[in-house]
């Protein structure tokens, strides 16, 4: 009964650390509806990036990497010569498996015919009077072309993006199954179900540009990857099973791996998911629920400890691959059995190890009698929900480079995407991708025709993006409406500015007004509480302004776009309230000095005194650079010195030094 408790108390804990079910779902909704139409094959991308990893299974873990995986869409990878029927060889450059020499779940990439791009060509090397494409020479193609800021880290590219660090892997896909995983299909009779099967087989696999240390040509092998698979794996879990899987994680970097530096991990979160899949296929449990997660924790440490003494980890698709061969053996093999053996030996008590969750443990070894709620939705408020919710909307609320040639195929995407099954997440991030194409290309429109069309064109291009905007503020975040400011500003129509404006900033200002974590959670429950999330967006939710840096917007913001684009990040990022008060106070001067100078007394109170409420910390740096910006339009110099240096000493977050440092040389004091 006791082993009962401490496990609903973890089970609670983890959601907590982990998420419920309804944040999982929404973060996986989110994402696989970004990439359904980001990569839609109307758009004819002709490179495909897919997230991977932890954030992709739906994990949000401190410290985390982010995963991605590329590759091009003119290159198919087949496993016999009978698959060509199904390609115009006009279109795809094939590539044939060769995995006579390799171990399993690697193979070599043979290019039967020489016709692919230069890049490809490129990393190509000659054995036995073939070409076949090596894995270490593309790798180091693709990171120079591609990221000239990442550095190698095995398969990837390595790098950050913002504060974000992430790994890029280069691949080929193949749109079949592997006949050397037909064995996986055969085990499926419990789990997965068979349309999780069915849709995984589908979905073929990847060959990632890595070899076998021990194979015979590790610089030309890849391997085989089913990432794909495996996150499909992971989305049919029952939530228990994932937190299992999240416990095990946070077991391996709190307690096996704590301490140690990277070259000295030896096992990975990749042995661990293998783990747990084992575990839930073969029937170790039979049932997975909140009462027994440290059981279901237990059968995995145990099979991982089975595995690591016998020094053989099969892989959960081609278990022939003993994905300890490299680097678990010998010596290192015996060192590493005899640390877990000894945590193993501690019994469920090792997890008080764990600062995540020993206070989970603790609270019912305090309180034998207490009651655990293990009711998901009852775990985190609405509130909590939501903010989760609107906080992945932002992250995901992005659709590559949209040019005007792909804008109606992009629609055309979204119309035939409303005729799926679709979730309430996938409906609300759905909207705001629209709402976010449609600024895009009313912005770029204007652009494109200010210089070269004709007055009528202008006027047609003109109607046409200021309706655009208009939808798009409809259909998007309150601050959304500052989009149709600014183009009025830029299009010098300041009285219809400052009436979107005034409407703005009464909405900015509702006491339920959701702005990232910062919300009246009475207020907002008793104004949007209940109603859909859609509605929750529309009426009570603001987001930060986020300016792609291929679009100009106004002459005020360009060297700060530019300064970020050198930097090589593509967008610019405005607190909602600070970017108001710039263009009232911008507008406001073409027709009352008096409001320019109140909203520019705003602006500053707003830069000296906010606590993070309406400036979050790593904003500061371009909020004390618009304060600057609007002190030297209006001729008070010293003060906008005084905002740029202070700019200079806030979190570089935007990477607008350059620009900064421009502007203080600019004013010539």
């Amino acid at each position: 009964m006791a082993i009962q408790k401490i496990s609903e108390s973890v089970y609670m804990g983890m959601c907590l650390e982990i998420g419920t079910p309804q944040q999982v779902a929404s973060r996986r909704d989110i994402r696989d509806i970004v990439e359904m139409l980001e990569y839609n094959e109307m758009l004819n991308r002709p490179v495909t990036v897919m997230l991977s990893g932890s954030d992709r299974e739906g994990f949000r873990l401190s410290g985390s990497d982010l995963d991605y995986m590329r590759w091009q869409n003119s290159h198919r990878v087949i496993w016999d010569f009978s698959q060509v029927q199904f390609y115009n060889t006009q279109e795809h450059a094939l590539i044939l498996c060769d995995s006579s020499e390799s171990p399993p779940g690697f193979t070599l990439l043979w290019l039967p015919l020489e016709k692919t791009s230069r890049r490809v060509t490129s990393a190509c090397v000659r054995m036995n009077g073939m070409l076949y494409i090596s894995s270490s020479k593309y790798r180091e193609v693709m990171c120079s072309f591609f990221f000239s800021d990442s550095t190698p880290h095995g398969p990837c590219s390595s790098g950050s993006y913002g504060n974000v660090e992430y790994d890029a892997a280069h691949c080929f896909v193949s749109d079949f199954w592997p006949p050397s995983a037909s064995s996986w299909i055969d085990r499926c009779h419990a789990w997965p179900p068979p349309h999780v099967v069915n849709d995984i087989i589908r979905s073929g696999c990847h060959f990632v540009a890595i070899g076998h240390k021990s194979g015979n040509h590790t610089d030309n092998e890849w391997r085989i990857s089913f990432s794909r698979a495996e996150y499909k794996l992971v989305y049919s879990m029952n939530h228990t099973q994932f937190l299992t899987y999240g416990l095990l994680k946070l077991f391996l970097k709190e307690i096996i791996n704590n301490g140690l530096r990277d070259g000295d991990k030896l096992l990975c979160s990749y042995h661990i998911k293998t783990a747990v899949f084992w575990a839930i296929q073969q029937n170790a449990l039979y049932h997975w629920h909140p009462k027994n997660l440290l059981v279901g924790f237990w059968v995995c440490f145990k099979l991982l400890l089975k595995w690591v003494y016998e020094g053989n980890c099969p892989n959960f698709f081609i278990p022939k691959n003993n994905m300890f061969l490299s680097n678990i053996y010998g010596e290192t093999q015996r060192t590493l059995f005899t640390q877990l053996y000894r945590l193993y030996e501690k019994g469920i008590t090792l997890l008080l190890h764990s600062p995540s969750i020993n206070s989970y443990i603790i609270r019912v070894l305090c309180n034998p009698r207490l009651t655990i709620c293990t009711v998901e939705h009852t775990l985190i408020s609405e509130v909590e929900l939501d903010t989760d919710i609107f906080h992945e909307m932002l992250i995901n609320d992005t659709t590559g480079s949209v040019d005007l040639r792909i804008f109606r195929k992009y629609l055309h995407a979204v119309e035939r995407s409303l005729g799926l099954p679709l979730t309430q997440y996938h409906i609300v991030m759905l909207q705001k991708l629209t709402a976010t194409v449609m600024q895009y290309t009313a912005c770029m429109l204007h652009n494109l025709y200010t210089n070269t069309g004709s007055n009528k064109q202008l006027y047609i291009v003109d109607k046409m993006a200021c309706h655009m905007l208009k939808i798009a503020a409809r259909f998007g975040f309150v601050s959304d409406m500052l989009l149709v400011a600014m183009y009025y500003y830029k299009t010098f129509r300041y009285r219809d500015a400052l009436s979107v404006i005034d409407i703005t900033k009464v909405k900015l200002a509702q006491p339920y007004l959701m702005y990232g974590s910062h919300v009246d959670r009475e207020r907002y429950i008793e104004a949007v509480g209940g109603q859909s999330l859609s509605t929750k967006m529309r009426q009570a939710v603001a987001q930060n302004i986020k300016l792609y840096n291929e679009i100009f917007y106004i002459n005020e913001l360009m060297p700060e776009q530019q300064s970020r684009k050198q930097n090589n990040e593509p967008f610019l990022f405005i607190p909602p309230h600070v970017l108001l008060y710039m263009l009232e106070c911008l507008c406001s001067r073409h027709v009352n000095t008096l409001r320019a100078q109140r909203a520019l007394d705003d602006l500053q109170v707003l830069a000296h005194h906010d606590q993070g409420q309406l400036v979050p910390a790593h904003l500061k740096d371009i909020s004390w650079q618009i304060l600057g910006i609007c002190q030297q339009i209006t001729g008070n110099l010293q003060a906008a010195l005084y905002s740029y240096q202070q700019s200079l000493r806030q979190d570089p977050y935007n990477r607008i030094q350059t620009a900064t440092r421009q502007r203080i040389q600019d004013l010539h004091l």
